[in-house]
């Protein structure tokens, strides 16, 4: 049996732990600009820089759309890049973001959950990723920090596999993860080294003997094709998920799946969350449990691509769904419930399903506010498909 890795604990916060993970990986260029509850990252890792620890060329911008921009020509260059953003930032980046998955190049990007303005708001909801969620970006959200710190390591790898070359965000839920200390195991720097690998890019721009052209017109002729191919890349992250899941796995003791299955063994009623939430959530059903509800949870990780088939297999056998989204999409429903709903009509089986909208704006979320949801879905009250938690009368 593969000997584990040393254990070593910091006290770290959300915002740390993705610099440390920063720090380890020593990207070949970051380009960043900062911007609240995200610029801790930023802030760290250019003490980093300045005191020497890394290598990285980093990149001072003037906005968050040339952070990307410069990311972007980096990578086509053949570096390994990273950057870091929140809200308004990643919304600025709209135009770039699908420019850097069309073009291939495998950027790391730590996005800090924080509310879209107006109003103005420094808080956590899903709004910034979720209105990114078809750019091409592989999505993977966190609990806490040290599922932070870990899935940074695996997103590097996952990104820059051969089979995929799709950029990829890592999400935590704004000063709930990024903010708060926690105990976070952490590799040693030469175990994150063999882990990730020498990063060697395929074609990269500054590779004169082999000469290619990155971001040429592409019109009615070969556009669709393009876009083709990275839907293919889309369906091969799960396996490669997988694989390099396996490996952390055998490095740490530490696994992560597409999704987290809670006390789902025996449940006939169930909530799937993302993120933080999923932490007190957890609490709300070992309370229930203990009374004999026969209650679950399931937390989704990968959210980009969506693993559809996963879900439809662990949700078969039951027979009412919450679905707890911290983003509403105007006009419908959450992102997460329309994802989960599309699922099951592949099922025979005709399963319950409602929508709660919660947490807008960093609003707090309760064990008891949970437990009501339970409560709904176990006497039948959740009439409508579309609900609210926590919104003042």
């Amino acid at each position: 049996m593969k000997k584990q890795s040393k254990k070593k604990y910091q006290a770290l916060t959300g915002n740390g732990a993705v610099a440390e993970a920063m720090r380890q990986i020593n990207p070949d260029v970051v380009a960043a600009y900062p911007i609240t509850p995200q610029t801790e990252i930023v802030e760290n890792f250019a003490q980093f820089v300045a005191d020497g620890k890394v290598s990285t060329e980093f990149i001072r911008v003037e906005s968050e759309h040339s952070a990307l921009s410069a990311a972007v020509g980096a990578s086509a260059a053949g570096a390994r890049t990273m950057t870091a953003t929140s809200s308004q930032g990643l919304a600025l980046m709209h135009e770039i973001l699908f420019a850097a998955s069309g073009l291939r190049t495998p950027i790391i990007m730590p996005v800090v959950n924080r509310a879209l303005s107006a109003p103005i708001n420094i808080h956590c909801d899903h709004s910034d990723t979720m209105a990114e969620r078809d750019s091409g970006w592989i999505q993977i959200y966190c609990e806490d920090a040290q599922e932070v710190y870990d899935n940074t390591l695996i997103a590097l790898k996952l990104a820059e596999d051969k089979e995929i070359l799709l950029p990829a965000m890592i999400c935590q839920d704004g000063f709930i993860i990024s903010h708060a200390v926690a105990n976070v195991l952490t590799l040693e720097d030469k175990e994150v080294k063999k882990f990730i690998g020498e990063y060697k890019p395929d074609c990269p721009l500054l590779d004169i003997s082999h000469p290619i052209t990155i971001g040429p017109l592409c019109l009615t002729d070969s556009y669709f094709e393009v876009k083709y191919q990275q839907v293919e890349a889309m369906n091969r992250v799960f396996k490669t998920f997988q694989k390099v899941n396996n490996e952390f796995k055998k490095l740490t003791g530490r696994g992560y799946d597409f999704f987290e299955e809670y006390k789902m063994n025996g449940a006939e009623k169930a909530i799937i969350v993302l993120g933080s939430t999923a932490g007190t959530a957890k609490v709300a059903v070992d309370e229930l449990r203990k009374k004999g509800e026969k209650v679950g949870l399931i937390k989704l990780r990968l959210f980009r691509p969506f693993p559809e088939k996963e879900i439809i297999q662990a949700l078969k056998n039951i027979s009412a769904i919450a679905v707890l989204d911290r983003a509403i999409s105007f006009g419908s429903y959450g992102p997460v419930f329309i994802e989960i709903r599309s699922a099951l009509h592949k099922l025979e089986k005709k399963i319950k399903i409602s929508n709660y909208i919660y947490g807008l704006g960093g609003r707090d979320i309760t064990v008891d506010d949970i437990k009501k949801v339970f409560e709904d879905l176990e006497k039948g009250k959740s009439k409508k498909e579309l609900n609210f938690i926590g919104l003042k009368k």
